[in-house]
């Protein structure tokens, strides 16, 4: 059983900076899509970043040039290097293969 590995989450200032990691070993890293999605109290799941095997990277709106995903194939690991936080980044953040398996979540919170 695939078992992703995030790490990176924690309590930082707004405008700084985190970078999440997650691991994935055990599966066809290099030729899996990847993703980190969020989920905030109260709200639905939403996808952060995504990035394919081609390296191709597909952002949501509210993260679009503050966060950068990347994917290190070699290593079996995708990254989410966050910067200029902000409280309403605020969540569980997911790593994903997607579309089926995912991670148990690393809390990133954001203080005024």
């Amino acid at each position: 059983q695939v078992r992703l590995v995030e790490s990176g989450g924690g309590l930082v200032q707004a405008g700084g900076s985190l970078r999440l990691s997650c691991a994935a070993p055990g599966i066809i890293f290099s030729l899996s899509t990847m993703g980190w999605y969020r989920q905030a109290p109260g709200e639905q799941r939403e996808m952060v970043a995504t990035i394919r095997s081609s390296g191709t990277t597909n952002y949501a709106d509210s993260v679009r040039g503050r966060f950068t995903i990347s994917r290190d194939n070699a290593n079996t690991t995708v990254y989410l290097q966050m910067n200029s936080l902000k409280p309403e980044d605020t969540a569980v953040y997911y790593c994903a293969v997607l579309p089926t398996i995912w991670g148990q979540g690393t809390q990133v919170t954001v203080s005024s």
